[in-house]
C-alpha cells in the first residue's frame, strides 16, 4: 500500500524533515510539501535585510535545491487541517489528502493583547517582513534631519529585537542617516532569562551603537506615533517594529488537536494527540520533561532529523524515537559583532570578537551547507 506523507512549512523544521524524509522514505512512499514559499529562508539571517536587501540571495534557497524530482511540491498557504478526514485545505489549490502530515508552519508574532500594537508595528517573520522593514527605515531617515532624527522603536529585547537593532545601527552608520535607536523591553534586562555576562556583553555592544535600551517597563498601548508605558513618558516613533514573542498560526485554529495558543502539543517522540500528526518548529510545544523545547533555530535543526526518522518508522511499524534537545550555546550578532555564550568544547563561558562573529558565520553557513552543498555556503558566507 502507498503511503501520503505530507510536510507542511519550509522553514528549518520543515526544510530539514523534508532532508530526511527524502533519505529515509522508500519508493512505496509519496512525498509532498506544502509551502507558501517556494524557497527556504535562513530565518536567523534575515535581519541582515534590513541593512542590505541585497543578502537576500545568499539567505533564500529555492525549493529544487532542497526536494528531490520525486518530491511533490505545493506552493500555496496552508488554511486548515482536518484530522477526521485527513486532509490539508490550502488558499488556492484543492485539498491535499495524507496518511502522515508533519506540521512545521512556524509561527507568527504574538501581541498579548497590547492595543493598536498589532495595527502599527512590523514584525519580522519572513522575507517580506525584513524588507518591508528596511524599506520603512529608509523613507523614515530621508524624511528626517539632524536637527530631528527619525525615531526607530523596536520593542522586544530578545534575540530577534537586539539583531534588528544592530543592522539599523549599521544602516544609521554605512548611511550618515539621521536615525535614533530605541529598543524596549518589558522585563528588568535585555536578552531576559539569560547569563547575566551574556546580558553585560550584549548591552554593551547596543550601547556602544548608539542604541538607547529602555528596559523594566512594559508597553500599555501604540498609537499612530508613539507608544506608551506602564510608568514612562511615551515615546514617539516613526518606525515601529514588534519581536515580543510568538503564537501559533491561524491555519491551525480549528484543527482537532491538543495546543495551546495554537501551536501544537506533542511528546517528545513528536506525536501529537492523534497518531498521524506529527509537530516539530515553531508549531509545536515538543514535551522536554515538564520543560517544553525552546523555539529556536537549533532546536528546529536537531528536532527535524529525528521527526524525518520517525515519520519512515511509524510507516514501517517500528517504534519510535524520543529526541532530548541538546543546547549547543547561543551566538547573537549585533551588526558587524557578536557575543557567544555556552558553546560548547570552549573553556569560556561568553565571549566576542572575530571569533563569535566567525563562529555565527560557520554555523549559517553548515545549515546551507547541509541543505545543499559547501559551495553554496562558501559562496554565502560574505552575506551571513
Amino acid at each position: 500500500m502507498t503511503e501520503n506523507v505530507v510536510v507542511l512549512g519550509s522553514g528549518y523544521a520543515g526544510a530539514g524533515a523534508i532532508a530526511k524524509l527524502q533519505s529515509e522514505l522508500g519508493g512505496s512512499t509519496r512525498l509532498t510539501w506544502i509551502s507558501e514559499t517556494d524557497y527556504h529562508l535562513v530565518l536567523h539571517e534575515s535581519h541582515r535585510v534590513v541593512r542590505d536587501p541585497a543578502v537576500r540571495s545568499d539567505i533564500t534557497i529555492p525549493i529544487e535545491e532542497i526536494a528531490d524530482p520525486a518530491t511533490r511540491f505545493v506552493h500555496d498557504r496552508v488554511t486548515g487541517l482536518d484530522v477526521d478526514d485527513q486532509v490539508v485545505s490550502l488558499e488556492d489549490s484543492d485539498d491535499v489528502e495524507y496518511d502522515y502530515v508533519l506540521v512545521a508552519l512556524g509561527s507568527q508574532t504574538a501581541f498579548y493583547g497590547i492595543p493598536g500594537l498589532k495595527e502599527r508595528a512590523l514584525t519580522l517573520k519572513s522575507l517580506d517582513d525584513a524588507l518591508e522593514i528596511h524599506d520603512a527605515i529608509t523613507a523614515a531617515s530621508q524624511d528626517a534631519t539632524r536637527g530631528e532624527p527619525a525615531q526607530i522603536v523596536i520593542g522586544g529585547a530578545g534575540l530577534s529585537g537586539i539583531q534588528i537593532a544592530g543592522e539599523i545601527a549599521e544602516f544609521r552608520d554605512e548611511h550618515r542617516a539621521p536615525i535614533e535607536i530605541h529598543l524596549v523591553e518589558a522585563l528588568e534586562e535585555i536578552f531576559p532569562g539569560n547569563d547575566p555576562e551574556c546580558q553585560q556583553a550584549l548591552r554593551d555592544l547596543l550601547e556602544k551603537a548608539g542604541v538607547r535600551i529602555h528596559t523594566d517597563d512594559p508597553i500599555t498601548e501604540a498609537t499612530d506615533d508613539a507608544i506608551e508605558f506602564d510608568e514612562s513618558d511615551s515615546l514617539e516613533y516613526d518606525v515601529l517594529v514588534w519581536t515580543g514573542g510568538i503564537t501559533g498560526r491561524d491555519a491551525l485554529e480549528d484543527a482537532d488537536l491538543a495546543k495551546e495558543h495554537n501551536r501544537v502539543n506533542t511528546e517528545a517522540n513528536f506525536q501529537t494527540s492523534d497518531e498521524r500528526v506529527f509537530a516539530i518548529g515553531d508549531s509545536a510545544i515538543i514535551d522536554q520533561g515538564g520543560q517544553p523545547a525552546p523555539p529556536t533555530a537549533q532546536a528546529a535543526w536537531q528536532a527535524a532529523e529525528v521527526a524525518g526518522e520517525n515519520i519512515a518508522r511509524v510507516i514501517e511499524n517500528r517504534p519510535l524515537q524520543t529526541w532530548e534537545h541538546d543546547d549547543k550555546g547561543t551566538v547573537i550578532s549585533v551588526g558587524e559583532k557578536a557575543v557567544a555564550h555556552d558553546v560548547k568544547l570552549l573553556p569560556v563561558d561568553t565571549f566576542g570578537g572575530l571569533p563569535a562573529k566567525n563562529l555565527k558565520k560557520f554555523i549559517a553557513a553548515r545549515w546551507v551547507a547541509d541543505l545543499t552543498s559547501w559551495n553554496r555556503a562558501r559562496k554565502a558566507w560574505p552575506s551571513l
